[in-house]
This record gives structure tokens, sequence and C-alpha cells, in this order.
């Protein structure tokens, strides 16, 4: 065969070859996006089972029949009064609390790069919890709907005084900073809540059952409230995912590939500012559900900000409703407050993550 026929087509064919190439990753690419669709898609499923759940059973299991009248011919008894005042407003703030602390925690640690981080490491909860328990003992509020306003302040302060921590010097506010500082204030406004809630019996009391996390005595209105600042902050969240795969890759590349590293920082703590400020005046400091979730859902989805931020955020509203669901069953009579259940659960799960981590590194 002439050079001159044989060239053209080699040329041809490695065009060919290249076309099917990429016809494949294309194929490959859809399939993984459609099968993290429909997982997302079965995950909301199983949320809106578990939100029923919540709202039926109880101390008295309520037939479904008789929730589905409530919602829609509440005739005033006693069992559709149940429903429409205590359970139905627990079971919405068990969803928007648990998406919050999952899209909250997956957020954080996407921002530091650090698989332990959760809410807590830039002090947020901690800000907050120490807002609340100084508003009790000064002003003597017993309302959790006159709490929020606080949380906010004290989630926002402790926020601007973590990264003022973290970027003082000539350093920038790196991730290892940030996490330092962070648990350096955590500790002293906890020190702070402890010695408030012991000197003062009214705080003790007022305080007890929200320093462990509970939604008992939660109302629409409190929802009401919060669910601006919920949806503000999911919002920020969701846009942010390209920015923190950038991120992800390190400061030096993020910023070589054009990401503004530190307006996603300050993006990122606003919405986490939201997000737990909003959760923590509502149910108080629930800890765990940030740190566990985001490994199950990146189990799930790998490290694709896109998809882990969604799946993190129900996924945690299906463990708090779940949760706060058992609470109210284990035992023969009284409950268990949510905070409670989600550490007894999410303790073996996150040991169980790791060690597979580490086996999966050897």
């Amino acid at each position: 065969m002439p050079l001159e026929t044989a060239a053209p087509d080699r040329a041809a064919a490695d065009r060919e070859e290249a076309v099917q190439a990429l016809d494949r990753r294309t194929r490959a690419h859809t399939r993984v996006h459609t099968a993290r669709a429909l997982g997302l898609l079965a995950a909301v499923g199983v949320l809106v089972l578990c939100a029923g759940l919540s709202v039926s059973v109880g101390a008295k299991s309520i037939p479904l029949g008789t929730v589905w009248d409530a919602l829609f011919s509440n005739d005033g008894s006693y069992d559709h009064s149940v429903i429409v005042e205590l359970r139905i407003p627990r079971a919405v703030l068990g969803v928007f609390v648990g998406a919050a602390l999952g899209l909250s925690g997956a957020l954080m640690q996407g921002l530091t790069r650090n698989p332990l981080a959760e809410p807590g490491i830039l002090g947020v909860n901690s800000g907050a919890a120490a807002a609340i328990v100084t508003a009790i003992y000064v002003f003597g509020l017993t309302s959790p709907n006159a709490y929020v306003w606080f949380a906010f302040l004290g989630a926002a302060l402790a926020s601007v005084a973590v990264y003022a921590l973290g970027s003082r010097g000539r350093s920038q506010a790196t991730p290892v900073r940030l996490a330092l500082a962070g648990t350096a204030v955590a500790a002293v406004l906890q020190g702070l809540v402890y010695t408030v809630i012991v000197l003062d019996d009214f705080v003790f009391d007022r305080i007890r059952f929200w320093q462990v996390g509970s939604l008992v005595g939660r109302d629409l209105e409190l929802f009401s409230r919060i669910w601006p600042f919920l949806a503000a902050g999911v919002v920020i969240a969701l846009l942010l995912a390209p920015a923190l795969n950038t991120v992800a890759l390190g400061d030096d590349l993020a910023s070589a590939l054009g990401a503004r590293i530190n307006r996603t920082r300050l993006l990122a703590a606003v919405a986490i500012v939201l997000m737990c400020g909003a959760a923590t005046a509502t149910a108080g400091p629930i800890w765990f559900v940030g740190l566990t979730v985001p490994h199950v859902a990146r189990a799930i989805t790998g490290p694709d900000q896109r998809w882990l931020l969604p799946y993190s955020a129900v996924l945690a509203a299906i463990l708090l409703t779940a949760a706060d669901t058992l609470g109210r069953v284990v035992l023969p009579s009284g409950e268990l407050e949510v905070g409670i259940i989600t550490a007894l659960v999410g303790a073996p799960v996150f040991i169980a993550l790791v060690r597979r981590t580490r086996m999966a590194q050897l």
C-alpha cells in the first residue's frame, strides 16, 4: 500500500478510536450520574417514610389514616390535636435541623479538607450555646422562640473570633490554623456554659434538656422564624459545591485555576453560621450528625461536592428524624432525647468508617 494511502487510513482509525473512547467515557459518566440521582431520589423516599413514622409513632401509636384525616380535616379530637400540635412540628423540625447539620458538616469537611471536621470546629455550636445560656441567665428567657436571635449572634461572633485568630500574623487562615483556633474557642465557650449552669439553678433547669439536644416542645411558630435562615444557608452551600471541588485540590492549584479561595471560605462560613445557628437554637447542640453523615454520603457519592452536599442533607435528615422517633419508643416510660440517640447510633458507625478507611490505606 502506498504511503500516501496508509497515512490517511491510520489517521482516520485514530480519530475513530478517540471518538469511541470519548463515547464510552460519556456513557459511563451518564450512568454514574443516573445512579446517583436515583439513589438521592430513593433517599428522599426514605425520608418521607421516616417523617410519616415520626408523626404516627410515639407513646401512643396513631394509624396513618388518622394522620391523614388530621392533616386535611382536623376535628379537634385528642388524636388530631396530638398530631397537629406536637408531632408534625417535631417531624418538620427534625427534617430541617438534620439537613442543616449534615450539610454544615459536609461543608466544613470540604472547606478545611479535614475528615474529622464538623460544625463545632469553628466554634459555631459553642458560640450559639454560650449566647443562649447567657441570654437565659441575664434576661430570664424561657421560650425557644426567643433563643433564635441570640443563637445567631453567638454563632456569628464565635466564627469571627475563630477567623481572626486563625488568620493572625503573616500566614493566611489555613485549614489547620482555623481548626486549632476553633477548638480553642469552643473549649472556652463550653467552659462558660458549664460555669453558668453550675452557678444558677434557673439556667440549669431551663437548659438541661436543650443542652443534650431535643425536639420536645417545639412548635411551628419557631420553624416560621428559622426557615428563612435555613433556606439561605442551604442555597449558599449548594451553590458553593463547584468552588469547593476546586478548593479541595489545594490552595496553590485552586488559585492557579482561578478559584477565589477567601471568598469561598467566607461564604461557606456564612452558610454554616446560618444553618448551625438556626439548628442549635431549635434543638440544642447536636454534635455527632455533622461528623458522621458526610462520611456515609462520601462512601456513596465519592468526593464530588455537587452530590456529596445534597446526599449529606437528606441522610442527616433521615438520621435525626428516625432517632427522634426511636427515642419515643425505646423506653417503657418516657423518652430519650434525640441528641443521646444520635450519639449512640453515630459513634459505632463512625468507628466502623474509620477502621475501614485505615484498612483500605494498608
